[in-house]
């Protein structure tokens, strides 16, 4: 089975070494988002709500050009900075993915980088054919 990196149309490829996401056998292996805009390259920095909201962006934005969405979304891994803002990431969460809801796992930690408050990796299935 081949394995095909997947890059977003007109935006710069990552600074670091390695791939937005990844598709093999059927599913996509999304890297983890950062609250960035993938078109100007600015840090969101604000709230955690609009860090969530940019970071859900991004993941969308990258599953679709994988050829997947967030319905097809197997599980994701929230990195968090502080276990007090699972209340208002897990509702804009919730508000994003609608009935679908994906395994998942929350992971606080001390520190991420940039000063970010949330990460977020996924695993999705290919659109249907």
């Amino acid at each position: 089975m081949e394995i095909k990196p997947v890059f977003l149309p007109d935006v710069p490829p990552p600074a670091g070494h390695y791939s937005p996401a990844i598709v093999h056998n059927g599913l996509v292996y999304v890297a983890g988002q950062l609250p960035i805009d993938p078109h100007t390259g600015e840090k969101k920095l604000g709230s955690i709500e609009e860090q969530t909201e940019q970071v859900l962006a991004n993941l969308r934005a990258v599953l679709r050009a994988a050829g997947s969405d967030l319905d097809r979304v197997l599980k994701t891994t929230i990195y968090i900075s502080d276990g007090n803002l699972w209340g208002k990431v897990n509702e804009i969460y919730a508000r994003t993915f609608g009935a679908h809801r994906p395994a998942r796992a929350i992971v606080p930690v001390n520190e991420l980088h940039y000063g970010f408050q949330i990460e977020i990796e996924a695993i999705a299935a290919l659109n249907e054919l």
